[in-house]
């Protein structure tokens, strides 16, 4: 199976499967390239539990991560009292991976004495703990990533060429998600599926919500929809969801943007079909009212008066909240925004009770 981040049928990721199948059981040092979050060490894994080494240990490790003067013994590992605080034997990462893969991240990011050392262990497959007597033989396959320009980090001094050479053997490129789109919808219900609470359905994208991530550039790129995706399963379990019924403060800054340009127009608040339409895919929960305070809005300040024969107070309190909601449509000529600041309402509950009312926008014109 193909990592979730190249799931989908866009020219890019159907490239990225057929090189994973391709090249997932060779011996040959693999370089992925592209930019942060595009799933660089999901294609890594990926590579991996296709081979013949699957049964062997994947070990990453992120050179960026680590100190620099702990890379060393991270990679290579080294002998008890080799330096103050060795106090015992460390196997490095090297001779975790045996028989298996290891998975550099961010090699562009690799100090220039490392890089002279590690290069030395890709021709001579041994490794030579700190403090060791005799170089220890390995046998690994290695998968390197980075987001960097490797070439223009060689021109710039800071990457040695013959390492490059080394490494990028059988390249391979994630794309951004900018650039595949047309994946969005897959994408979206495979995390929406993952991301959803035990014995809840997962969430779901209307048109408009739906349009706009694909319009939306993706900074972060896959790592950034999962955590969106993330975000939503939990706060908005099992509901379909529209670009107005998500909190601006919930939103990337891209999305909350488009959110705000749609809200300033009528035409677009609540999507172009009518929100009677929309039928809301789980039960609207009634939040209770602060009943002497909707009865005195819509009565004016005297205190309201029980009929003889008496009334149902949920009824007649459904009744004047529906009339508030649809004076304040009116005042604000079918502002969402600006109706939920009118009435003090967060703007995904006046949403729901637009709905629950079927009001209309337009029927503030």
């Amino acid at each position: 199976m193909p990592p979730i981040s190249y799931i989908g049928n866009s020219a890019p990721a159907q490239a990225v499967r057929a090189l994973i199948g391709r090249v997932a059981d060779s011996k040959a040092t693999v370089l992925i390239t592209g930019e942060s979050g595009t799933g660089k060490e999901l294609v890594a894994r990926a590579l991996h539990d296709q081979s013949s080494r699957h049964g062997g240990n994947f070990v990453p490790i992120n050179c960026a991560a680590i100190p620099k003067d702990l890379i060393e013994s991270e990679l290579f590992g080294h002998r008890k009292g080799a330096f103050t605080g060795a106090l015992a034997d460390r196997v490095g990462r090297f001779e975790l991976a045996h028989g298996g893969t290891l998975f550099l991240d961010e090699i562009g990011d690799l100090p220039l004495d490392m890089q002279v050392k590690l290069l030395r262990v890709l021709q001579e497959r041994t490794v030579d703990p700190i403090g060791g007597s005799k170089p220890v033989s390995v046998d690994v396959r290695v998968v390197a990533a980075t987001h960097r320009d490797l070439e223009a980090e060689i021109i710039a001094g800071r990457f040695r060429e013959d390492l490059y050479y080394r490494l990028n053997v059988l390249p391979l490129h994630t794309s951004p998600l900018r650039e595949r789109s047309d994946d969005l919808p897959e994408l979206l219900e495979a995390f929406a599926r993952r991301f959803a609470p035990k014995g809840s359905a997962p969430i779901r994208f209307k048109p408009d919500f739906m349009s706009a991530l694909q319009g939306y550039r993706w900074p972060g790129n896959v790592r950034e929809l999962s955590n969106l995706v993330d975000r939503f399963s939990t706060l908005f379990t099992g509901l379909e969801l529209s670009l107005d019924m998500v909190p601006a403060s919930l939103l990337p800054k891209g999305l909350a943007a488009l959110q705000a340009e749609r809200c300033s127009n009528p035409a677009l608040t609540l999507d172009s079909a009518p929100v009677a339409d929309a039928a809301p895919s789980a039960p609207v929960q009634e939040e209770p009212s602060d009943i002497e305070s909707i009865i005195m809005l819509a009565q004016g300040s005297a205190t309201p008066v029980l009929p003889p024969e008496g009334l149902s107070l949920k009824e007649r309190l459904a009744d004047i909240e529906r009339e508030l909601i649809l004076q304040a449509l009116q005042r604000t000529d079918g502002n969402v925004s600006q109706t939920a600041r009118l009435l003090s309402l967060q703007r995904t509950t006046l949403i729901e009770k637009i709905q629950k009312y079927s009001l209309r926008p337009q029927m503030a014109a």
